[in-house]
């Protein structure tokens, strides 16, 4: 039976399953790497008691299609991003925050992105991850993305998002308890 932060081993094989189909599907964002190691360190992080697994069907489940973009040697971690073609439809509509969220007197949205990212055991993505993981995709077309935003801008009611048009990736402010039906948030995972 599933708890909270557990899977079942039948939801377990479909999980690896479908993450398996999307890697071999995928290669170019994971040039060199074997999915016989990343199956190895997801099935040690679920024999570890680990809730990696559960993450990465957070990831899934509410839309980002988690793949593997990169292996950090320096920590022997393989990260997932998420890498669906527009931002994760089951995040959209929130605004950045829990500050942002209680700031809001009326339509508030029902969650924020930092709150959402914490109770999936995901990091929100920098700028900077952000336009690495647009060099192997063409993402974010038609909807935008939060991204981890500098205590100095946050400070002063303002967060950042980013999205992909005419080629280019643009970085832009909001105020941090705006949220549109077209933003969302893309997160990453170690593992």
């Amino acid at each position: 039976m599933e708890n909270k932060k557990e899977l079942s081993p039948k939801h377990v094989e479909e999980l690896l399953s479908s993450l398996k189909i999307r890697f071999e599907k995928n290669m170019n964002r994971h040039q060199g790497l074997k999915w016989a190691d990343v199956h190895e360190k997801l099935e040690a992080s679920l024999i570890s008691g680990s809730e990696k697994l559960w993450s990465l069907n957070e990831m899934e489940r509410t839309g980002g299609e988690p793949d593997v973009v990169t292996y950090d040697n320096s920590t022997n971690e393989f990260i997932f991003y998420d890498c669906s073609a527009e931002s994760p439809k089951g995040r959209r509509s929130i605004c950045y925050d829990r500050q942002a969220l209680e700031s809001r007197k009326e339509y508030k949205p029902e969650n924020s992105a930092i709150e959402m990212a914490i109770t999936m055991g995901i990091e929100l993505l920098t700028e900077a991850q952000y336009r690495e993981l647009q060099k192997f995709d063409k993402l974010d077309a038609k909807t935008s993305s939060w991204v981890q935003t500098p205590p100095e801008i946050r400070e002063l009611g303002g967060a950042l998002f980013c999205d992909l048009r005419y080629k280019h990736v643009f970085v832009y402010h909001n105020g941090a308890e705006s949220y549109y039906s077209s933003r969302a948030f893309r997160g990453l995972l170690r593992v």
